[in-house]
C-alpha cells in the first residue's frame, strides 16, 4: 500500500503542473536567449536583417576590438577597487551596527536605503553632486579651502575612476552590511564570553573569533561582490557613458553601446558582434569566479 501511494505521488500530473510556470520562465528567459545567442555569433544583425558572416565576427573579436580589451582591463581596474573598499567597510559597518545599542536599528535602514534605489537614479544623484561648476563636492571643498571649486571629477581621466568607484560604494555598502549582520548573529555569545574569561579585549575578538567564524560568509559575500562587480555598468552609464576618452569604459557598458548604439562606440545595432562580446565577458566572468573557488578551497583545505 505504501509502495503505492509513492508511485501515484511521483506521477501525479498535479507536480508537472506546478513546476509548469517555473519551467515556461526558465525556457524563455535563459535557454532561449542562450541559443539565440549561439546563433547570432556567426551572423551581422542589425535588429532587422542578418547576414551570414561565418568567423568574422570572432576575428574582429581577436585582431581589431582594442577598446573591447581595453573596457576588460578597467573593468578589473573597477572591481578591484570596489571590492578591496566596499568589503573591509560593509563589514566594519555591521560589525559596529550589531551592538545592541540605541539608534542601530535607524542606521542600518539608511545605510541599506541606496540598495533598493535604482543604480540609474543615485547615479544621476551623483552626476550633480560630481558637476564642476555649480556641484555640491566642489562648493564644499572651495568651502573648506581645498582646490579651486572646478575640479571635473567625471571629465578628468585622472579621476573618473575613482568618482564611479565611490558610487558604487555607495550603492552596494548596505548590501554586504545586511549580509555580514545576518552572519554575525550566528556566531554564537558563549564563545565570546568564553574568550573574555581568557582574557581578550574587543581587538583580539574581531580578528581571532569574529573573523574565523565568518568565513563561510564572507566568502560567499566576496564571490557576489565579484561577480556584480564584473558586470557593474548601470551607473557608469548614467554618470560617464564610458568616457573621457574610453578611461571608465567597462565591459558591459560596450556591449550594451555595440548592441544599441552609442556615439562612443565603433558602430551602432552591431548584435551579432555584441552577442559575441556577451559570450565573451560571460566566460571571463566565469574564469573568474571558478579561480577563487578553486583558491578558496585550496584555503580550506590548509587550514
Amino acid at each position: 500500500m505504501g509502495e503505492k501511494a509513492r508511485t501515484k505521488r511521483r506521477t501525479d500530473p498535479s507536480v508537472y503542473l506546478m513546476l509548469l510556470p517555473a519551467l515556461f520562465l526558465l525556457l524563455v528567459v535563459s535557454i532561449y536567449p542562450f541559443i539565440w545567442i549561439f546563433r547570432y555569433v556567426l551572423y551581422d544583425y542589425n535588429g532587422y536583417t542578418a547576414y551570414y558572416t561565418g568567423f568574422a565576427n570572432i576575428k574582429r573579436l581577436f585582431t581589431n576590438d582594442p577598446i573591447y580589451w581595453l573596457s576588460v582591463l578597467h573593468t578589473f581596474e573597477y572591481s578591484l577597487w570596489k571590492i578591496v573598499i566596499i568589503i573591509p567597510l560593509s563589514l566594519v559597518v555591521a560589525v559596529i551596527l550589531s551592538n545592541q545599542i540605541r539608534g542601530t536599528g535607524f542606521f542600518r535602514g539608511l545605510y541599506f536605503v541606496p540598495t533598493v534605489i535604482s543604480s540609474a537614479v543615485y547615479a544621476l544623484i551623483f552626476y550633480f553632486i560630481y558637476t564642476p561648476y555649480n556641484g555640491v563636492l566642489n562648493s564644499f571643498l572651495k568651502a573648506v579651502g581645498i582646490g579651486g571649486g572646478k575640479t571635473d571629477w567625471l571629465g578628468n581621466p585622472f579621476y573618473t575612476m575613482a568618482a564611479i568607484v565611490v558610487v558604487a560604494i555607495w550603492g552596494g555598502l548596505g548590501n554586504y552590511m545586511v549580509l555580514f549582520i545576518a552572519g554575525l548573529t550566528s556566531v554564537p555569545a558563549d564563545v565570546y564570553e568564553s574568550s573574555k574569561i581568557d582574557g581578550s579585549n574587543k581587538f583580539q575578538d574581531f580578528f581571532y573569533v569574529t573573523l574565523p567564524l565568518l568565513a563561510p560568509y564572507i566568502k560567499v559575500v566576496l564571490m557576489l561582490a565579484i561577480t556584480t562587480a564584473l558586470s557593474d555598468y548601470e551607473s557608469i552609464m548614467v554618470l560617464t557613458n564610458g568616457g573621457p576618452n574610453n578611461r571608465s569604459e567597462v565591459m558591459f557598458l560596450y556591449i550594451y553601446q555595440t548592441m544599441f548604439g552609442s556615439t562612443s562606440s565603433v558602430g551602432s545595432n552591431q548584435i551579432g558582434y555584441g552577442a559575441l562580446l556577451g559570450m565573451m565577458s560571460s566566460i571571463i566572468i566565469g574564469a573568474v569566479t571558478i579561480l577563487f573557488l578553486w583558491v578558496s578551497r585550496k584555503l580550506d583545505d590548509v587550514y
